[in-house]
């Protein structure tokens, strides 16, 4: 590929330069062809060509081959034909400069149709003034709680309080929630209980404003990326105006929620990496330098605020392998560059983001080090390093005797305590005794005193002497509540089939032989002594054989959707059947202090990863809440109540604009046929007519890797085995988007070729004023209705309920 119509060969040596010195001539983004541009002259192609032939056969390979442009980049990076150092032969005097048709340089800087530097500053400060004007247009209504704002808003009062808390987010666009509002002074005393419930005297338009100001920066930031990819403004106009004008994005940029921080950092990362790829001709720079360190700080970003900001990562990361492919066929560059490239890369692409991203955990667990509602998920250790934990500072006897009162916990992440309470199974639900269960949180139904399994005797009198519990002992569990034993028999478990029902069973601890259980420390020898916190136990049925676990299944409603406790015949160490004792009352013994156990950051890092994990894939939906599949989304099959049902609510309704969305999902289909065509166009070698070759290349490489974008955010979801919900597809939304613009500039552009410039004019004038009279229709769906439904011709929405399944 050439950098300029008819320039010189990159080996070519500039009149009156030293022998042996060739010049570096800096290569110009060209711009894609539009109608009118000057094309080259038959007689500068014939030179061009005599001029290869007549070069060694090393260099004209290396020529012919070039240097493919980066994956991302619209226009042809200086890098495709890079002249070698002090390589310059006689032949470098074949073709004159002289020979090349000469363009405008401000036309070349400007792109076609655009006006200068200070008409594109401009526009780009319109674009994002009418951004910020629909986010913060109405920013207080509704003065209610909608939708998740229960749980970031009340996230971001733990922050505030510094309470510890549990997310299956990470948890730096929490952090940055709490910081917003703790900075407009709100005091995180606003408990945040349900949707609908008044903020009356708190200040919560800081938090809302915070998110409105990310979820604004989107637009501007999608313009920079199509503008650098196509080296058009119509094409970048059009795509912030599909953005500008989508409820969907407008709703979701007015609430406490973490999608608009999720989907700044996203997009950020994309014009980061966009930008840095413009760069490759002058690497090492420091514009090429701070574009490349910008991109892993917007990575460290989008994966600390949700775990689907992997999904940029690859994005990043498949142009990264591109581009350090290119790097090593260039036969100009030594293995010695290609080491720094790729050295450059690692510390800033992956080393940088990993810093970033461990910082924020350590910001988040200093900052969060008060007891919470978090406590429960995490191991007995973790718990002791909160202030206010029962475990935190504490003394207790180092060793399990016969009398003492007990938690134990299950050792899988997120399993939970040992727990029983007076409610009994349902009938048909095995024996109608009472339900044991996990529970997540700290509870007196949680409590437990160890028995011998032969004598009713208490063994805390005075006059028996302590007793320790040990390896192999046969022992029973009575629940302190509600004085019954742990049991189990060989009725079937509620939900995990050939598992034994686990109950609650006697009166006042007198039951029979199926409530007596052999306690085992794993990898001990018989007669050991069982240590609080640190001895792993099982609990093996004597009757059955069976072992004491959790399913980490949830029961239903009738369980308190607590999880289920069952007894299994399968004798493996899994996590879910092996338990430690927690806390541990015994007044007849000495105490020890805990501080010896609490854990360091590696492992609590590690530890709060894998409970994020298994709380993820352990989503369920909430009651009267619509959930949805990832293939409802592109074609805006239904939305998501924010706000309000009848029709005297306040309603918000997530829906996007169905125009855009529409839109883009044609421009998806119409682009993988264009596209499929061009590329085997040229991989059969159909000459182009050059006033196409400009656009297939914007097509190609702009477009395919909007289109990569598009796909990495959303085909991943229809293998999550996780509850899905609308919202789920908004940054994929941004990549469609994205390509419409590119897409439709480009189809416009060829249509003028034929018709005359004016199609191209009319075409973008058309698309605009059609996305903003869509917008002006159904902008009562983020802004809010008060009034009948759809269904009513009184409504604002009357004739616009264009599908059954839209229920606003």
């Amino acid at each position: 590929m050439l950098c300029a119509s008819g320039g010189l060969l990159a080996a070519t040596a500039l009149p009156g330069q030293p022998p042996g010195r060739a010049a570096a001539p800096r290569c110009r983004r060209r711009d894609p062809p539009f109608p009118g541009d000057p094309e080259l002259s038959p007689d500068v192609l014939l030179a061009d060509r005599i001029a290869r032939r007549s070069l060694p056969a090393g260099r004209r390979a290396f020529l012919r081959r070039g240097r493919m442009p980066p994956a991302v980049g619209g226009g042809l990076a200086a890098s495709e034909l890079r002249a070698r150092k002090g390589k310059a032969g006689p032949q470098a005097g074949i073709a004159d400069r002289d020979e090349t048709p000469t363009r405008n340089p401000k036309r070349l800087a400007q792109g076609p149709g655009c006006g200068g530097a200070a008409g594109r500053g401009a526009l780009l400060a319109l674009v994002t003034l009418l951004a910020f004007a629909t986010r913060f247009h109405r920013l207080d209504q509704p003065p209610h709680i909608c939708w998740d704002e229960t749980h970031f808003g009340k996230m971001g009062s733990y922050y505030i309080n510094r309470t510890f808390f549990f997310d299956v987010h990470p948890p730096l666009g929490k952090m940055l929630i709490g910081l917003a509002g703790y900075l407009s002074g709100y005091d995180g005393t606003f408990l945040f209980q349900k949707p609908g419930d008044k903020y009356e005297h708190h200040s919560y338009l800081g938090m809302r404003g915070f998110c409105a100001c990310l979820g604004s920066l989107l637009i501007p930031l999608a313009y920079l990326t199509v503008e650098e990819l196509s080296h058009s403004l119509p094409a970048a106009l059009l795509t912030a105006a599909l953005l500008t004008f989508d409820t969907g994005c407008l709703t979701l940029s007015q609430y406490i929620l973490l999608d608009p921080i999720l989907m700044f950092f996203i997009m950020a990362a994309m014009l980061s990496m966009v930008r840095y790829n413009s760069c490759t001709d002058r690497p090492f720079s420091a514009p090429w330098w701070f574009w490349l360190s910008l991109t892993g700080v917007n990575l460290a970003g989008a994966l600390g605020v949700k775990f689907v900001g992997l999904f940029i990562i690859l994005q990043v990361g498949w142009n990264t392998v591109s581009d350090l492919w290119g790097l090593l066929g260039d036969l100009s560059i030594s293995l010695v560059t290609v080491g720094k490239h790729v050295a450059a890369r690692v510390v800033c692409l992956i080393l940088l983001p990993l810093a970033l991203y461990t910082a924020m955990y350590a910001v988040h667990f200093t900052v969060l080090s008060k007891s919470g509602p978090g406590d429960g998920f995490f191991s007995s250790a973790f718990q002791a390093r909160l202030s206010g934990n029962n475990l935190h500072n504490a003394s207790i006897p180092e060793h399990l005797a016969y009398g003492s009162v007990i938690t134990v916990k299950n050792l899988r992440m997120a399993m939970g305590y040992l727990h029983s309470h007076q409610h009994l199974y349902p009938e048909g639900v095995g024996a109608r005794q009472q339900q044991v269960t996990t529970y997540l949180h700290k509870d007196f139904n949680n409590l437990w005193i160890i028995k011998k399994h032969n004598t009713v005797s208490d063994p805390l009198d005075p006059a028996y002497p302590v007793e320790f519990v040990r390896h192999g002992d046969i022992i029973r569990l009575e629940h302190r509540e509600t004085s019954r034993n742990l049991h189990s028999h060989y009725h079937e478990a509620p939900l995990t089939r050939k598992h034994y029902q686990v109950t609650g069973y006697g009166i006042n601890g007198t039951g029979d032989s199926n409530d007596f259980w052999r306690i085992e420390v794993v990898n001990r020898k018989f007669g050991n002594r069982i240590k609080v916190l640190r001895s792993r136990i099982r609990f093996i049925h004597l009757v059955t054989g069976c072992v004491l676990g959790c399913s980490g299944k949830a029961l239903p409603k009738w369980g308190w959707e607590q999880l289920e406790v069952t007894c299994t015949p399968y004798l493996k160490d899994t996590l879910n059947s092996i338990w430690n004792v927690e806390d541990h009352i015994n007044p007849k013994l000495p105490n020890i202090s805990l501080d010896v156990l609490q854990p360091g950051f590696p492992e609590i890092f590690l530890e709060s990863h894998m409970v994020m994990i298994r709380g993820n894939n352990g989503l369920k939906p909430k009651d009267n809440e619509f959930t949805s599949k990832p293939w409802h989304w592109p074609i805006n099959y239904q939305g998501l109540r924010f706000s309000g049902i009848n029709d005297t609510d306040f309603r918000v309704y997530l829906l996007g604009n169905p125009v855009v969305w529409w839109l883009n999902l044609a421009s998806v289909a119409l682009y993988l046929l264009l596209g499929g065509v061009l590329a085997v166009a040229m991989r059969r070698g159909v000459c182009l007519p050059k006033e196409l070759q400009g656009l297939s290349r914007v097509l190609l490489q702009g477009g395919g890797q909007l289109l990569l974008g598009w796909g990495l955010h959303y085909f991943p979801f229809f293998l999550m085995g996780r509850v899905l919900y609308f919202h789920h597809y908004f940054p994929a939304m941004l990549f469609s988007s994205m390509l419409t613009g590119l897409l439709w500039d480009s189809l416009l552009r060829l249509c003028a070729w034929r018709l005359g410039r004016g199609v191209h004019a009319v075409g973008i004038l058309g698309l605009l004023l059609g996305t903003a009279y869509s917008f002006y229709l159904f902008h009562p769906l983020a802004y809010g209705m008060v009034g009948p439904l759809a269904q009513d011709p009184q409504s604002p929405m009357a004739g616009l309920r264009w599908l059954e399944s839209w229920d606003f």
